[in-house]
């Protein structure tokens, strides 16, 4: 299924009372071509969380690097990986996670 996604750049921030914010800077619009979603179990500092993981295909942007968000279909996914698509000249695959 093809879906038209919103790229974003997570900005950090200190608040006024030491706090930390994030905010998101519109970066433009990519399409994707999206695949089947997986359920993972992820470990971060001794913590297990659950995560969903998506693999999408889309084509080459300088744009599209990790630590990057991609908002769609009411969620925001977070680029975690990408490599070039086999054999298909100007498209990548990028690993996409969301928290659960």
């Amino acid at each position: 299924m093809r879906v038209l996604a919103e790229l974003l750049q997570p900005v950090e921030g200190e608040t006024p009372y030491g706090g930390r914010t994030r905010s998101y800077e519109p970066l433009g619009m990519v399409w994707l071509k999206t695949f089947t979603t997986r359920r993972r179990e992820k470990s971060d500092g001794g913590a297990t969380r659950i995560v969903d993981a998506m693999t999408v295909e889309t084509r080459t942007d300088p744009r599209l690097v990790e630590g990057r968000v991609l908002r769609f279909g009411g969620g925001d996914w977070a680029v975690t990986g990408q490599q070039g698509v086999g054999g298909r000249p100007g498209r990548v695959e990028l690993t996409l996670e969301r928290g659960r």
